[in-house]
């Protein structure tokens, strides 16, 4: 009778995760708000994960997991939100706006696209990944 009952809940854990990965898969990367969605598609993922490690035994795991997982979830979409959310948070947007074109360390965003821009067009590396380096001099 456990048998059958770990194996029900591991199709079950196996549907959910198919319909989660189908899901995650058909989630256009242009979409607005995308890290925020593909955070909840992988919820079902985490609940599917659950499910599995019940049904092979493994309760404290799945109790810690099940107990972990939304911290992190509201970790990662807090630092999204904090650190790259221009679209939605006013303080990024502003931030933008008032750059001082002497600092060393903060450049205007359109400088850094140009300057990567010229850079990949001699090198033809993919545009999905930028690469920024600071040059330091130091007086003696």
């Amino acid at each position: 009778m456990i048998e059958y009952v770990q194996s029900v809940l591991l199709i079950i854990s196996a549907i959910l995760t198919i319909i989660s990965a189908i899901g995650l898969i058909s989630l256009d990367k242009d979409t607005k708000n995308v890290v925020y969605a593909r955070i909840h598609i992988v919820g079902v993922f985490d609940i599917a994960c659950v499910i599995a490690m019940i049904a092979i035994g493994q309760y404290l795991l799945a109790g810690i997991y099940f107990i972990l997982m939304p911290f992190i979830a509201h970790v990662v979409g807090n630092a999204y939100w904090k650190k790259e959310d221009r679209e939605n948070n006013l303080d990024l947007q502003i931030m933008e706006e008032n750059v001082d074109e002497n600092h060393p360390f903060l450049h205007p965003k359109e400088k850094m696209q140009a300057l990567e821009f010229e850079d990949s067009e001699k090198l033809k590396v993919d545009e999905r990944f930028s690469v920024t380096t600071l040059e330091i001099e130091e007086d003696e």
